[in-house]
């Protein structure tokens, strides 16, 4: 069974994943093609088309995720420790740079939070310790481009999650669209000083 194990407050969580290397890979492989067929085909994705996409058969699916609910549990905690993990490797590059990087990693767990959001509950401990780690992951980073007066300082961090959060989860044309509107929204965060640098 799936267990999610939640790491202090607002410092970590994640999915306990198995200790031999095979079942690790099988494990990972599952998450994987489970996110791309809640993104495709939403929570009502077939559990055997997933275990196939991974290269596995529905037993090990079974065996690693006992109900549904699990697996999209795991794959929302995996996301959440993907923007924790991706703000620890951004930490030393320059403010801005670090900040924007790290939005192009939310964007991704926004589409994968809209794909299963009807099945995630929103008032358990795993939820609330989730949304806590993923405000301390991007919010030091927001602060810094802040301080170095490369982010606008009228505006809040839960700002910044709603207006690209928002924009994410809009219907686009094509892909190329929906990096221009996301450039548009990051320069409407830039603080204006920085345009004539």
């Amino acid at each position: 069974m799936t267990e999610r194990t939640i790491t202090g407050t607002g410092s970590a969580v994640s999915v306990r994943r198995p200790h031999r290397a095979d079942a690790r890979r099988n494990f990972d492989a599952l998450l994987v093609a489970a996110r791309e067929a809640f993104a495709q085909h939403g929570t009502g994705a077939s559990l055997e088309d997933i275990a196939r996409r991974a290269g596995v058969g529905i037993g090990t699916l079974y065996r690693n995720f006992p109900t549904r609910q699990d697996l999209f549990d795991a794959v929302y905690v995996d996301d959440v420790e993907g923007l924790r993990l991706e703000a620890e490797k951004v930490a030393g590059l320059p403010p801005w740079e670090a900040l924007v990087t790290w939005l192009r990693r939310f964007v991704g767990y926004v589409a994968t939070k809209a794909a299963i959001s009807e099945a995630l509950n929103r008032e358990s401990a795993m939820f609330r310790s989730c949304r806590e780690v993923m405000y301390g992951a991007g919010r030091p980073l927001f602060a810094r481009a802040q301080e170095a007066g490369e982010a606008r300082a009228d505006i809040s961090f839960d700002d910044v999650l709603r207006l690209v959060g928002g924009i994410t989860g809009a219907s686009f044309v094509d892909d190329e669209q929906r990096e221009r509107v996301l450039g548009i929204a990051l320069d409407g965060i830039r603080a204006r000083s920085t345009e004539s640098r």
